[in-house]
């Protein structure tokens, strides 16, 4: 257990808090919960605390709050703040974040009521791979806050936590991540947070004292964190009622998200159940929530009998799905007008736009833009529906890049990864394969094996945060997080000693499309070559890093090992004229956009990527590793329009596929659903997973041509890459500098030439290279802040559509 909680009787104790910029402020209250919570063996009802004051005519007052477990307050009845799932998922064994909110507004003169709602959540509540475990930080929720009212002359007085407090149970009877909420409305307590006027009936709930329990261990520190809260930003009204064939009522929101559904106009009888069970798919018209595991997923309300109509919706859990079956419904209201889904993700704000003239890859854009958002709950998530949910390093460590385009997350990703260095040096310098660390000794190969790629995210996010905003602070911050994991990744003792282990189990190319359903780490690429290509990019860009921090000795030690493993790599896996002893495209793609081949190798490896293409009818070969520099490694060495018939391909497995399915966000396997409709039989099965959205990054830089050619968008190239049937493209990107944007459309002349318009927009202080196509080569021009418009006459001088290699006969 990490955290003993123990519940003993203490006097109020100075609770010590970090801030933002790293002020402290010293708390005077108690951690305080309900005194069953210590013999409580499985899930609890939600616990209600109350505590009534006094109030004057004041100033300003500010409640600062946090929870193990999630919170929601509410003074005189009236909710405190917007956030959800407060106070969010960090290692709670290292941090708990707390909210400050302004409650001025809340508050009277006269008597007032503070009552807060607190539950498991990922505190205490089942969480974690295969299914999950309970009380992985500890045995029970706990409330810590402070309410604090300014009154003229510098007068402030504190109402915190403490013995005073009140609890109850709630109406919630479950609030679980993974199982669900249930709410039993005919439970509801009555004035719970306000003061009950005169002549009100009392309450039958026995309110009790608090349990006022030891202070929370000295390492663990109370933050207001970092990065944007989770909010409720968006609702989505149904698009279809299906009766299925066994006549269930389903209804479709024409949209996989993440959230929850809210019910008005319920109406039925005292103690009549409705349930609402959630899944990503249908499959033979039927709810299929088998992809879900040991997920139930189901919210369940109990009426109370109002004859004007009830409402409903959940407030501790989330669910990722697109259709939803309702069960029970009655009364006079269609469930078509009475549902709708509430979006909930971590508000970060759109960062990018992109858009062009063929709608299946507008569509695919759109799936990675809800892919992320979904797994963006607080921490970034491998997927939001099943019972897994968690912060996988693999998954963000190849996303990153493209992730900082379409969203503002860099202070949501820094917060993360705070988390995974204390989880990395609570597993003695090896990273975690999930942060928070949700998993328990009995998974042993989750906790302290080392693997490329999925531990790499030490250095692979850092990066991708540090060339989206030129800050050298969040490189500074990770510092000893990377330089750990550099000394820490387990070499060879003979032969190839700058090199991986070659004892070390690896995950490889994971989800190559021919690995076994069963085993996704059997790929046709060498996981060791995978491995070590990342381990050399990794530590080039450590040299980079040590560089832009001043540390001399530690750059030159980078560049030296650096080189030693290249030279090793290309004895090991590169053969003088450029073939891969794994003839695959995971293992060309790796090797030629992280620079491991000599020119002349170069070359020939994209000739031969290019047939393994043309070969595989321009149908997608690689998994997580490789997928993110499969078409940027054809770009690379000359072969646009194959990249392009790659891209635009519609056959499983590409990336339109799923998209002709009817996908609405990123799939975990290039064919979680068969082209016959049915779902595939694995047993890892998601629809909606971000890592193969990497994919936007090529939107950008070359389908659009926006890139970023400098830390920070100080300088950027706009370079659109015409191709395919492709008559134009724009994209959008909000830098530190400003708005960049470009936008370009093409007009046929003849039957070779065509006319290219591109419109521009620089902002202040940002330096633009211009290359367009021009007759048979290019026009180049560099341009400062403004409005530019560049029209240029250019040959086509590519065939279309490509041709697959014949088949042998």
């Amino acid at each position: 257990m990490k955290d003993s909680l123990q519940s003993q009787q203490v006097d109020s104790v100075a609770v010590k808090t970090t801030g933002h910029s790293g002020e402290e402020t010293q708390w005077r209250c108690d951690r305080i919960a309900a005194p069953w919570g210590p013999t409580t063996s499985g899930p609890d009802a939600e616990w209600l605390f109350r505590k009534e004051f006094e109030v004057q005519t004041c100033v300003q007052a500010r409640l600062s709050i946090t929870a193990q477990g999630v919170y929601e307050a509410e003074i005189n009845g009236r909710r405190v703040g917007d956030h959800f799932m407060a106070p969010g998922w960090t290692a709670y064994d290292g941090r708990l974040q707390y909210q400050t909110y302004d409650v001025t507004s809340l508050l009277s003169v006269g008597r007032n009521c503070i009552g807060v709602r607190v539950a498991e959540g990922w505190f205490c509540g089942r969480i974690g791979f295969e299914g999950g475990h309970r009380n992985i930080w500890g045995p029970h929720p706990a409330l810590i806050g402070q309410l604090e009212i300014y009154y003229p002359n510098a007068i402030v007085e504190t109402i915190p936590t403490d013995s005073t407090w009140l609890v109850t149970k709630g109406p919630i009877q479950r609030a679980e991540i993974y199982n669900g909420e249930k709410y039993d409305a005919t439970l509801e307590v009555p004035y719970w947070s306000t003061i009950a006027p005169e002549g009100a009936t009392k309450s039958a709930h026995d309110w009790v004292p608090v349990l006022c329990m030891s202070p929370l261990p000295a390492q663990i520190e109370i933050v207001t964190g970092i990065g944007e809260p989770v909010r409720r930003t968006e609702t989505i009204k149904p698009l279809q009622y299906i009766l299925s064939p066994s006549g269930k009522s389903i209804i479709d929101f024409g949209q996989n998200l993440v959230g929850y559904i809210r019910l008005r106009n319920i109406q039925g009888c005292r103690g009549h159940k409705i349930t609402l069970s959630h899944a990503e798919v249908l499959e033979d018209q039927e709810l299929c929530t088998r992809p879900l595991r040991q997920c139930d997923s189901v919210d369940e309300y109990t009426l109370k009998g109002d004859e004007n109509g009830e409402s409903y919706e959940p407030r501790f859990t989330f669910h990722g799905f697109r259709y939803a079956q309702i069960d029970g419904w009655a009364g006079d209201f269609s469930l078509m007008d009475s549902a709708e889904a509430v979006v909930c993700h971590t508000d970060m704000k759109e960062a990018g736009s992109f858009s062009c003239s063929d709608e299946l890859l507008n569509q695919l854009y759109q799936n990675i833009r809800w892919g992320m958002k979904g797994n963006f709950l607080a921490v970034p998530t491998d997927c939001p529906q099943r019972d897994e949910r968690l912060g996988w390093s693999g998954d963000l460590a190849l996303f990153a890049p493209t992730a900082v385009l379409l969203f503002h997350c860099f202070d949501f990703l820094r917060n993360w990864l705070i988390d995974v260095w204390h989880d990395q040096q609570a597993l003695d310098g090896v990273p975690a394969m999930v942060t928070p660390n949700a998993t328990l000794p009995d998974l042993v190969w989750c906790r302290r094996k080392p693997c490329a790629i999925w531990h790499d995210v030490t250095i692979l996010a850092p990066w991708a945060l540090y060339e989206e905003t030129g800050s050298v602070e969040i490189l500074e911050q990770q510092y000893e997080s990377m330089t750990t994991w550099m000394k820490i990744l387990p070499r060879n003792r003979e032969g190839c000693t700058h090199l991986w282990d070659t004892s070390i189990f690896q995950l490889g190319d994971w989800l190559d499309p021919d690995a076994p359903a069963d085993a996704p780490w059997k790929g046709k690429t060498d996981a060791q070559l995978v491995a070590n290509a990342f381990l050399i990019h990794s530590l080039e860009l450590m040299a980079q890093i040590a560089d832009l921090l001043h540390k001399d000795e530690d750059r030159l030690s980078y560049e030296k090992e650096s080189r030693a493993a290249k030279k090793e790599f290309q004895e090991e896996y590169v053969t003088t004229n450029g073939r891969l002893v794994s003839d695959s495209q995971a293992a060309y793609s790796i090797a030629i956009c992280f620079g491991l081949l000599t020119p002349t190798q170069q070359e020939r490896a994209g000739s031969r990527l290019v047939y393994l293409v043309k070969k595989n009818n321009f149908r997608i070969g690689t998994g997580f590793a490789g997928t993110p520099f499969l078409c940027e490694a054809l770009v690379l060495t000359g072969h646009i329009q194959v990249a392009y018939a790659m891209l635009l391909e519609k056959t499983c497995p590409s990336w339109l596929y799923p998209v002709t399915m009817g996908a609405t966000t990123m799939w975990e396997r290039w064919d979680s659903m068969l082209p016959d409709g049915r779902v595939n039989p694995g047993e890892m099965t998601s629809f909606n997973h971000y890592a193969f959205g990497a994919i936007a990054k090529f939107l950008f830089d070359r389908v659009a041509g926006l890139q970023r050619t400098g830390p920070g968008w100080k300088k950027c190239r706009i370079a659109p890459c015409i191709g395919a049937e492709l008559s134009g493209a724009s994209a959008s990107h909000e830098t530190p500098m400003g708005l960049v944007s470009c936008s370009w459309k093409t007009s046929n002349l003849s039957e070779k030439q065509s006319s290219l318009e591109l419109k521009v927009t620089v902002p202040h202080g940002m330096a633009c290279e211009i290359i367009l196509p021009k007759g048979s080569g290019e026009l180049q021009k560099t341009v400062g802040s403004g409005e530019w418009t560049f029209e240029t006459i250019f040959v086509r001088d590519y065939e279309w559509p490509l041709k697959p290699l014949p088949p042998k006969s």
